[in-house]
Order: structure tokens, then sequence, then C-alpha cells
């Protein structure tokens, strides 16, 4: 159980695989696609918990040749905007787990400027949004452990 909200899998050869071909198809979405993915309204590729980390990953990773991130702080304003409303959809997913958390904690400190920037121009306060956001998902996760250690009593008696 634990090993789930940890993000461990049972085998690591499958592990590498299934994530590079998670990341293959991931890459391949643009941000309302990401969003439907994590919405669980793609029915030919379920949400798995491997899929919100890949989707994190892929929005952190940075571009070689550019050496800039899939967010910019010049893109349009809708763009960052579903970027960010992507985040807050991945925080409050029921799949979240420790790995997850990490990687929203990444992406708010290295989308800090770009955060603060969209506040400024739009009167947004996403910049609070995000860090409650992950504030809710360290308390959901400690939810689910109260209520399988529950389980786990309960199945023992």
């Amino acid at each position: 159980m634990f090993n789930k909200i940890l993000g461990r899998t049972k085998n690591d050869d499958s592990g590498n695989k299934e994530h590079s071909e998670l990341m293959q198809k991931i890459s391949k979405m643009d941000l309302t696609e990401m969003k439907s993915y994590v919405s669980n309204r793609i029915s030919s590729m379920p949400v798995s918990r491997e899929g919100l980390v890949v989707v994190l990953e892929y929005l952190l990773k940075v571009d070689k040749k550019t050496n800039t991130r899939y967010l910019k702080i010049d893109d349009n304003d809708a763009k960052i905007k579903k970027g960010f409303d992507l985040v807050i959809a991945i925080s409050t997913h029921s799949l979240i787990t420790f790995p997850v958390i990490k990687l929203l904690q990444d992406f708010i400190e290295a989308h800090k400027d770009i955060i603060e920037k969209f506040d400024r121009d739009n009167k947004q306060t996403y910049q609070s949004k995000l860090k409650k956001a992950v504030e809710n998902a360290i308390l959901t996760i400690g939810m689910i452990a109260d209520i399988n250690n529950a389980s786990d009593v309960l199945k023992a008696k």
C-alpha cells in the first residue's frame, strides 16, 4: 500500500519501458490533451500514478537546443493559465504520490518568475493557488495513509 503512495513499482525493467512509452505519448500532447488525460477522459489511455509523474516531468523538462522548458515567460497567457490549471488538477488527483508532490514543488520553484509575472499582469493569484494545491496534496496523502492504516487494522482482526 505504502509503495503506491511512495511511487514505487514492483518491477523496475517494465517500469522503465512504461515510463518511456508514456513520455513519448505525452510529448505529443498539448496542454488540453494532457488535462484530458489527467481527468481520465481519454478512453484509450487510462491515467496512472506513473502518468502523473510523466506529465510533470514533461512540463519541467529543459529543451537541450533552446535551453527552455515547456512553459516560457513570453508564452501567451492562455497557454500559461492552462499549464497552471493542469498542475492544480494533478495536485487534486486521487492517484497522488510523494514523487508527484516533489515534482509539483519543483514546478513552482522552476516557474516562479512566470507565476509572478502572470499574477502581476493578469491580477491573478496562481502563486497562492499553487502553494495551496501542494499543501492540499500533502494532506490528501496523509488521509489516504490513515484510511489504509485503518483498513489494515480491520483486516487483521
